[in-house]
């Protein structure tokens, strides 16, 4: 038995259960809906939004490293080269990892529950409950590369020697990082047991 079946609501905004849906919740004043609204159109245009965005971020500069020798732009992938290059290895993993493998998998696996549930699947709900996991989990290493370019950019500044400033990259690979974030949180997990139940 689901709170669906028996016309209980949940509060968008503080999480309570309402028994009249559709009006608002009595005790924090937000609308109450048993379902998002549209969430797998949201969820969708998030989506398409965050991968325009990885994109560019991807392909121009996250980083411009100038020093006496003159100014270098770094995209990514380079940053990764340059980083095996130097024998630093591990940094190079977790920055391979962050920037390419998570905003990656975390495309793969949204778009995935999205079309399972917008398309009645027939998926078990355990395996799709795994993903959703999956997401929830990896969603917080998604800015790994944003931070490390702005503790570089306010921690090598020494003078004319050399500096470290943000690329043009890094704003659309932030902008990515956000929409595919928004697209997570659009997704309404309680469509997992609607979609084999209807």
């Amino acid at each position: 038995m689901r709170a669906r079946d028996m016309g209980i609501a949940v509060c968008q905004s503080c999480q309570s259960l309402i028994e009249t849906p559709g009006t608002a919740c009595p005790f924090c004043g937000a609308k109450t809906a048993i379902r998002k609204k549209d969430n797998v159109q949201k969820v969708w245009a998030f989506w398409i939004a965050g991968v325009l965005a990885y994109i560019p971020g991807n392909v121009y500069p996250i980083m411009v490293t100038e020093s006496f020798s003159g100014a270098k732009a770094s995209t990514i992938v380079e940053g990764v080269s340059a980083l095996l290059h130097h024998g630093s290895y591990a940094v190079a993993i977790v920055v391979f990892v962050a920037s390419i493998v998570v905003p990656v998998a975390k495309f793969v696996i949204i778009a995935w529950l999205a079309l399972t549930v917008q398309f009645r699947w027939q998926v078990s709900e355990q395996r799709r409950i795994e993903a959703y996991e999956v997401i929830e989990f990896i969603g917080r290493w998604s800015m790994v590369d944003v931070f490390v370019v702005a503790a570089l950019a306010a921690l090598i500044q020494v003078g004319g020697l050399m500096s470290v400033k943000p690329g043009i990259g890094i704003n659309a690979f932030a902008l990515s990082v956000m929409f595919t974030m928004l697209s997570a949180m659009s997704f309404d997990s309680r469509g997992i047991w609607d979609a084999k139940s209807e």
